[in-house]
């Protein structure tokens, strides 16, 4: 039995809601049961040195968590002076997730940044970052469309991650902070819409899993995104 009642292959509730900040090109808070996050999505009329005159158009991301994100107030890392290594390889695997789905020729150069801020943790963070990402890229990007300063989508398909995991000896969809915190093996999976998988990050935390139980976790893994891709088109209105 999972400790939230759900079964294996059940997703916590999701919502996302979009327009949620004034100023940004694009917004949205995205919820996965009592993981919450806000992700903005600013676009600049520049590019990093190494892109320029190349024609490329670039996304990246920026991810933090709250002080009170947690059951117990983290320090903020820009009072420590410098980001953590769990937040750059975190950043890190949010851009280079959402430019999968991105036609950076389509693009042109231009910049847009993603920040994807933790409200609120119960796991899955990174996995609700670069699914609500996309859908504040989405939107910024249709606001290029719409003032028409690009001609062509240069978005190619969804982007959606998504958490599954070996609890009690079980293979379970979506992990909570309960399941994480005792999985005996837990992943990330990252698939376009289409199902293309773009990344994968597993590990053995006691007990090394079997293929089969590799080959499980991936069909629980297409399942979710499945569900979240649904969710973020309906959010935009596609």
């Amino acid at each position: 039995m999972r400790p939230s009642g759900r079964e294996i292959d059940m997703m916590r509730p999701i919502s996302i809601e979009t327009g949620i900040t004034k100023h940004a090109e694009g917004s949205c808070l995205i919820r996965c049961g009592d993981t919450h996050v806000l992700c903005t999505a600013s676009i600049e009329t520049r590019v990093p040195g190494f892109l320029k005159g190349s024609g490329l158009g670039w996304v990246t991301a920026e991810y933090g968590m709250l002080p009170r994100s947690t059951s117990t107030r983290m320090r903020r890392e820009a009072a420590a002076g410098r980001q953590g290594g769990r937040t750059l390889e975190i950043q890190r695997l949010i851009g280079r997730a959402l430019r999968a789905g991105v036609d950076r020729v389509a693009l042109g150069e231009r910049q847009i940044t993603l920040d994807c801020d933790v409200i609120q943790a119960d796991g899955g963070t990174r996995c609700a970052a670069i699914t609500g990402g996309w859908v504040a890229l989405r939107l910024a990007v249709d606001r290029l469309i719409n003032a028409g300063e690009i001609a062509q989508d240069p978005i190619r398909d969804n982007v959606a991650a998504v958490s599954c995991g070996i609890y009690a000896g079980q293979t379970v969809l979506d992990l909570d902070y309960a399941e994480d915190s005792e999985a005996g093996a837990d992943g990330n999976f990252v698939m376009l819409g289409s199902g293309g998988l773009v990344e994968v990050q597993m590990s053995a935390e006691g007990d090394a899993f079997t293929r089969a139980q590799m080959e499980t976790l991936m069909d629980l893994a297409r399942k979710g995104i499945s569900e979240l891709v649904a969710a973020q088109d309906a959010a935009v209105g596609r």
